[in-house]
């Protein structure tokens, strides 16, 4: 007679659960196809959209507009409007979540986070255009605008990351001998990383969408195609243009699904 396998055996078998070795090098590789059918996806995506555009009944005005050169100057442009946007918004963000999270500083948590808070209260096109006027037109009002817009959700999950760490690590470090600095950067800091990069992923995919708002200031980007397509009532520029800076926000939110993948700690399911 065979003997039959017990599954509460089986189950409690060293490296078969759901947070053993093996099942997390499962997870991940699921992760990682995951990753790549939504990059596939999109990049057949934006090259229907080119192949489209070649073959469209286009006026002169619309093919002027459309010319691949201006699509990438106008592309970079909200490229750069949204990449220095969010290196600013790190500098600020991260350390003043870190410090809010540290001793006599906590009492001011509240204040900051309303005067952070701000910046999304109020209507973003309204913000933009108001710091147009104290500052004058240009990218520089632009990007002033979009820091003060995607400010909060790098600012708040910081804090909520860190805020999240178990308090019998940060003690059992103490007690190794570490310095508040060691804890904070071998301790602290790497088990927030999961809920700070959500936050800046946020802030990424809302600075590439209200980076549109920019061309109402002559701060360049693909917010002009969007105009230009409602102005001239020109259809396909319109769609042309929706359709670029949502695929845009796609890519940079893959992008940072990418980078919390890769950067989330071995040991977390």
């Amino acid at each position: 007679m065979s003997a039959v396998a017990d599954p509460t055996v089986l189950a409690a078998a060293p490296g078969t659960g759901p947070g053993s070795g093996a099942g997390r090098g499962a997870a991940r590789r699921r992760g990682w196809r995951s990753l790549f059918i939504q990059i596939a996806v999109l990049l057949v995506l934006i090259v229907a959209l080119f192949v489209w555009l070649a073959n469209a009944s286009l006026s002169e005005v619309e093919r002027a507009t459309l010319a691949p050169a201006e699509l990438w100057r106008m592309t970079l442009e909200h490229l750069k409007l949204t990449v220095v946007s969010a290196v600013i918004v790190l500098v600020i963000a991260v350390p003043l979540g870190i410090a809010l999270t540290r001793g006599p500083l906590r009492r001011a948590n509240g204040v900051i986070l309303a005067i952070a808070n701000i910046g999304q209260a109020a209507p973003a096109v309204g913000l933009v255009v108001l710091l147009a006027f104290a500052m004058g037109f240009g990218s520089p009002a632009a990007i002033v605008a979009l820091v003060l817009y995607a400010i909060l959700p790098v600012l708040r999950n910081t804090m909520v990351g860190l805020d999240g760490v178990d308090s019998r690590l940060v003690e059992a470090g103490q007690g190794m001998g570490m310095s508040a600095s060691a804890v904070l950067f071998k301790v602290e800091l790497p088990l927030a990383v999961p809920v700070m990069l959500s936050g800046i992923r946020t802030a990424l995919v809302l600075l590439v969408g209200t980076a549109t708002l920019a061309t109402f200031i002559n701060g360049g980007g693909l917010g002009l195609l969007i105009t230009t397509g409602v102005n001239l009532s020109q259809t396909a520029v319109l769609v042309v243009g929706s359709l670029l800076v949502a695929l845009l926000a796609l890519v940079v939110d893959w992008i940072g699904k990418v980078v919390e993948f890769v950067a989330r700690p071995k040991g977390l399911a």
